[in-house]
């Protein structure tokens, strides 16, 4: 397992923003748009914390910025493993994520995954 964990880091720092993603069945699922090398030691997501001298702006801004968008044990899932954020029409939020063992390959110009469009997580 340990091994798959240092294949899958490989895999992902071959991409790069801007790259092409096609799902299992070739549909073109989007355009990366973030890349997170994966965190072994990442256990747990922990949600920002108000200042309550913040200002109501401040607070937006710093829960708008947290990645990734999801729920809290998919989020500490994903900082583990890393992960591929997508830009994506598909999906009404506008992004999908793609874990790091959904990767199957990356070429010079696309990211080819394991799994359907349908399997990857919305962001929030």
């Amino acid at each position: 397992m340990e091994r798959q964990g240092i294949d899958q880091q490989g895999i992902v720092s071959r991409v790069t923003t801007g790259m092409r993603v096609v799902d299992v069945a070739g549909r073109d699922v989007g355009t990366v748009d973030l890349v997170q090398r994966g965190d072994p030691h990442a256990v747990t997501v922990q949600a920002p914390t108000a200042d309550p001298g913040g200002s109501l702006d401040e607070l937006i801004e710093a829960a708008s910025t947290e990645e990734p968008d999801v729920p809290a044990d998919l989020a500490a899932r994903l900082l583990r493993t890393g992960y591929l954020k997508v830009s994506t029409d598909l999906v009404p939020t506008g992004a999908v994520y793609v874990l790091a063992d959904q990767i199957a390959t990356v070429t010079d110009r696309e990211v080819l995954l394991s799994a359907l469009t349908a399997d990857l997580p919305a962001e929030d």
